[in-house]
């Protein structure tokens, strides 16, 4: 079965790319990528990769202004060729111990004011060949804007080529309960800065908050990825707390460190760290969670999707800034 099959499953009563109405869409969309289990999430993952799958397709409408070059689509996780990349027999317990010792050193910029809009330009991949063809590049820009406290929302809607893209803001209210189970950038930092240090304390503090209801037959482990993994997406990421993270995840079964450098869809070459995800699709195939980490500072950089070892979508962080209003980029 080809990898447009499998998203087609997945785009099931998907709503509009409209960044200010997605919450609920990105929902049904994870859920419908597994066996039937349903689990309430107090936190989503707001750029789940199956999100950049469902834009880049409905983009086929429009011409993009701005596009990057990416790689070929549907393909399997292929070599970088770049120098003193050398990961052969590197665990992903090694890696993220080496990442959480990296990491909890760097001074933590400025916390955002309330006020703020944290900028974030994503590059999704486009992983039909139909969408590449269309557009004639394999990956798109996705600028957006979300403030700190969560009470608004905005986006730069794809135009035909020519014409001046409009900014879009929608109000939101993602703290306290509201919205549904997505959360402001503020609530998911708060709990990142309360993290312990050691592994053991972050997994107990995890359990113990239970942000995201343990999902039916789920086991622990299942249940502390799904955790850590939500975490692992936040706007705004305390450096000791990303650490803490770290040191959860490495105690974690399932983790595999690609041998080699990947190419991400912003064109950087990145470390790829795959955790399987708990149930299959419909299909049968298998999938993974894909973290794409950067060699040089550790940091998590973007994320893809596999099915049986096929890259089917992603994204890619290209830039991320604190402004003061939406439509600013720094």
């Amino acid at each position: 079965m080809d990898e447009m099959t499998h998203v087609r499953e997945l785009r099931a009563e998907a709503t509009e790319p409209d960044r200010g109405r997605l919450a609920a869409g990105r929902t049904r969309l994870t859920e419908a990528a597994l066996a039937g289990q349903r689990r309430r999430a107090l936190w989503r993952r707001r750029e789940f990769v199956i999100v950049a799958v469902v834009a880049a397709v409905t983009a086929v409408a429009v011409t993009v202004t701005v596009l990057l070059a990416g790689t070929t689509p549907g393909r399997k996780v292929e070599p970088a060729a770049t120098p003193n990349a050398d990961l052969r027999g590197l665990s992903a317990a090694q890696l993220l111990e080496r990442a959480a010792e990296l990491v909890e050193k760097e001074p933590d910029s400025a916390v955002p004011r309330a006020d703020q809009w944290i900028y974030t330009l994503q590059m999704a991949e486009a992983p039909d060949p139909g969408t590449v063809k269309a557009l004639g590049r394999a990956a798109i820009e996705q600028p957006g804007w979300i403030r700190y406290d969560g009470s608004a929302m905005a986006s730069v809607n794809p135009v035909p080529k020519g014409q001046k893209s409009k900014l879009s803001v929608t109000k939101m209210h993602l703290e306290n309960g509201g919205e549904g189970d997505d959360r402001s950038p503020r609530e998911m930092y708060r709990v990142l800065d309360a993290l312990p240090a050691g592994a053991g304390q972050t997994l107990k503090f995890l359990r113990e908050k239970n942000a995201i209801a343990d999902g039916k037959g789920t086991t622990r482990a299942e249940s502390d990825y799904t955790e850590i993994s939500v975490l692992l997406t936040a706007h705004v990421m305390p450096s000791k707390g990303l650490a803490s993270l770290y040191r959860a995840l490495a105690t974690l079964p399932g983790g595999k460190v690609a041998d080699h450098l990947v190419k991400d869809a912003a064109g950087r070459r990145v470390i790829a760290l795959a955790y399987p995800r708990d149930g299959t699709l419909k299909s049968g195939g298998s999938m993974a969670d894909q973290w794409l980490i950067d060699p040089q500072t550790y940091r998590i950089v973007g994320t893809r999707m596999l099915v049986d070892g096929k890259v089917v979508g992603g994204q890619s962080i290209a830039a991320r800034a604190v402004v003061d209003k939406a439509g600013a980029r720094g």
